[in-house]
């Protein structure tokens, strides 16, 4: 990861996989780091890693935490009501009067909806398929109405599916549970865990109001063309060849169908510096099983 951002006083508003990895690195890099989950047993987990975690429903505690805090990182999921963060965090921010230098609003590349196969750009049109998508691109709004209604420098960071170390093609081929789903001229991106944090922190080193990033991997390509090429690498059997609609294609496999694009990464290049370290899904997956994950 680069080394750009300096040291940052991170709250993270959802502390799972994404959140824990940016709050980990900023430790890393000199700061602090606090996360925040309304599990008691993430909390311990979070605790044990080095973070300092907080219940979201403890408004006194979030409060505190944002009074420390130069950088907000907001991860969790939107709700059918909205985000949870944008309702927890704004009182919290009124009410310990501090105003972060930096919030990150975590999004999802669903927000473009379906291209076709075709390029999306952070200035396109949001066109979303799904529920969830939709959902994103009501809490995108939502925060940037936030930060100019605050004066505050809210940046949109938007990601594909991201994998890593324990959640990639590499674990679903080992443990039996990977299978090949084909649908001609469809596309999509990725992106490895580290190189979604080391966007998260390029962009807390150059924040720019209403700036809208998407941080993906430099290769688009099809889900069962990295399935098997995974296979390959791992000397495994290709996974078995399934339909869309069958009971072991996870719901969220199919959401991802819904979708056929090409993302670019120039802006994020162009302006934040950042370059992806594992640049295609090759690069990416040849990591992991070089360290076993």
């Amino acid at each position: 990861m680069t080394d750009a951002a300096p040291p940052v006083s991170l709250l993270v508003f959802g502390g799972g996989w994404l959140g824990r990895a940016a709050a980990l690195e900023a430790i890393r890099r000199g700061g602090t780091a606090v996360a925040t989950s309304r599990q008691a047993e993430t909390r311990r987990a979070l605790e044990m890693d080095g973070v300092r975690a907080v219940d979201p429903d403890d408004a006194a505690a979030l409060a505190e935490a944002v009074a420390g805090a130069t950088a907000l990182l907001i991860t969790a999921p939107p709700e059918a009501t909205g985000c949870p963060g944008l309702k927890a965090l704004v009182p919290a921010i009124t009410a310990s009067g501090a105003w972060p230098d930096w919030i990150g609003y975590v999004s999802s590349t669903a927000v473009f909806g379906d291209r076709a196969g075709g390029w999306a750009f952070e200035d396109d049109e949001l066109n979303a398929a799904s529920l969830e998508g939709a959902r994103r691109v009501r809490a995108e709004r939502d925060w940037l109405d936030a930060g100019r209604g605050m004066g505050l420098t809210v940046q949109l960071l938007r990601m594909p599916a991201l994998y890593g170390p324990g959640r990639s093609p590499v674990d679903r081929l080992r443990d039996g549970s990977a299978r090949i789903v084909r649908k001609p001229g469809q596309v999509f991106n990725r992106i490895h865990l580290d190189d979604a944090v080391a966007g998260i922190f390029a962009s807390i080193a150059r924040p720019r109001p209403g700036g809208a990033y998407t941080f993906c991997d430099d290769e688009p390509a099809p889900a069962d063309e990295v399935i098997e090429g995974a296979a390959r690498y791992l000397g495994l059997p290709r996974p078995p060849e399934v339909d869309i609609d069958d009971p072991s294609v996870s719901d969220a496999m199919r959401r991802f169908y819904l979708d056929s694009k090409r993302l670019s990464n120039a802006r994020a290049k162009a302006e934040l510096g950042w370059r992806p370290r594992y640049p295609s899904w090759r690069d990416g997956l040849e990591a992991l099983i070089r360290v076993g994950g």
